[in-house]
């Protein structure tokens, strides 16, 4: 399992969205029989205990600044109903778009707009999740300075545990 930097997908729904940052990372898939909702709730169920850690102090961070965090809740039981429509949540991501191929979470706040792509290439056989941030401010600018390291490092270590969730689910 090679997961590698790549592009936004030509026919990703973010494709026009305004952005001031991208980045993109695909891995091929052992699969070709997967469905949309099967990959957000593998994106949901499979972060590392060390991402949720991150996740935690950065709430208690922001907080402080007024910026959005999640409800308090048992992520468990959410999932457990959680059909992956638009307008559901989990956490602090929100369900944007979707289509056979395609989900958009993420979530506007004052200081920047974030879009997180979970997008299936049935013709490549390959799973690739893209990022963009719309930074609104300099506390956008501030905010995002610290996470785009972790950021690098967050999203193949979560698309690794989503291919052995999906593994393990099968």
């Amino acid at each position: 399992m090679k997961i590698k930097k790549s592009n936004l997908p030509a026919t990703s729904l973010l494709t026009n969205s305004p952005h001031n940052y991208v980045d993109s990372y695909s891995v091929s898939l052992h699969t070709r029989d997967l469905s949309i909702e099967q990959v957000c709730k593998a994106f949901f169920s499979s972060g590392p205990a060390w991402v949720d850690s991150l996740f935690t102090l950065r709430n208690s961070v922001v907080s402080k600044f007024g910026l959005k965090t999640p409800n308090s809740g048992s992520r468990e039981a959410v999932l457990q109903n959680f059909k992956c429509e638009v307008g559901e949540r989990v956490g602090l991501f929100k369900v944007f778009d979707k289509n056979e191929s395609e989900v958009i979470l993420g979530e506007d706040d004052k200081h920047l707009n974030f879009r997180v792509s979970l997008f299936l290439d049935k013709e490549n056989n390959a799973l690739v999740v893209s990022t963009i941030v719309d930074i609104h401010n300099w506390l956008g600018t501030l905010y995002f300075l610290p996470v785009k390291p972790f950021h690098k490092l967050i999203v193949p270590a979560m698309m690794k545990g989503m291919l052995e969730w999906l593994q393990k689910s099968r």
